[in-house]
């Protein structure tokens, strides 16, 4: 898999088709199809169980599907190597994940390393595009930084190796909300800048309707909706839309 995907024309850059999968007697999802387009954010919302973090895994083959398919960049991830793929594409998982004994620099120049890029020059990059001036920051352990100053890490932990595509599972729901607001500011900044493509999982409809092109609710591994935030809130498609819009008074 060359190092990025900017040579495909599609300009879809995340698709997953028709894509099933069970735990036990549990549909995590259920024919579900979604589209990103290249440069869009779409925030997955819904409650707890509801298939979201099964969607966004399945794009970087952490979660294998049992029926569909799923199209990264214009290829078929079920014909790459699943270690390539995930270091074509950033992802922030819902902990941030950092390795609690490397440094703030090497965890953020993991990515780029195991590609063996530079490394050094890469994260230092990434962490300066999150607001981290890496001269202060770089040689900290993660325990030594507040619970924002981490999350900020993860992202540029994410953006180091400048993926055409970022994942990102709840990737500010730890947050006090005064710290949310503004790693939501700069996350918005920062697509803007990079022009990135962007799939959010979160439970938070205001954060989704601040962050996303396009809201995707889901419902016991279904979408029930799939439209620009300002036409959800217009035109709730199901009651069960409508009474998430009620509830976070948005409607």
């Amino acid at each position: 898999m060359p190092h990025t995907h900017e040579v495909s024309g599609d300009p879809i850059a995340l698709r997953a088709d028709s894509l099933t999968k069970r735990y036990g007697s549990i549909v995590a999802l259920d024919a579900v199809s979604v589209e990103v387009a290249r440069g869009e954010c779409v925030a997955f919302v819904g409650e707890s169980g509801a298939g979201k973090t099964t969607l966004l895994r399945c794009f970087n083959r952490m979660v294998e599907p049992d029926a569909g398919d799923v199209v990264v960049d214009g290829v078929a991830v079920r014909s790459t190597d699943p270690i390539a793929l995930r270091r074509h594409i950033g992802y922030v998982p819902q902990d941030g994940g950092l390795l609690p004994h490397w440094s703030v620099r090497r965890n953020v120049g993991l990515v780029p390393w195991l590609r063996g890029e530079p490394d050094r020059e890469a994260a230092d990059a990434a962490l300066a595009l999150v607001g981290l001036p890496p001269d202060d920051f770089g040689e900290r352990r993660p325990r030594e930084l507040s619970g924002g100053q981490r999350q900020r890490v993860a992202i540029a932990r994410a953006l180091a190796a400048r993926p055409t595509v970022v994942l990102l599972d709840e990737p500010f729901g730890a947050l006090d909300a005064i710290t949310r607001g503004e790693l939501q500011e700069a996350f918005a900044a920062l697509r803007t800048e990079l022009g990135m493509t962007a799939a959010l999982v979160t439970h938070d409809l205001h954060e989704a309707a601040r962050l996303a092109d396009r809201i995707a609710v889901f419902r016991a591994g279904r979408i029930e909706q799939l439209a620009p935030t300002a036409e959800l809130i217009r035109a709730p498609a199901t009651p069960y839309v409508r009474m998430l819009l009620d509830r976070s008074r948005l409607s």
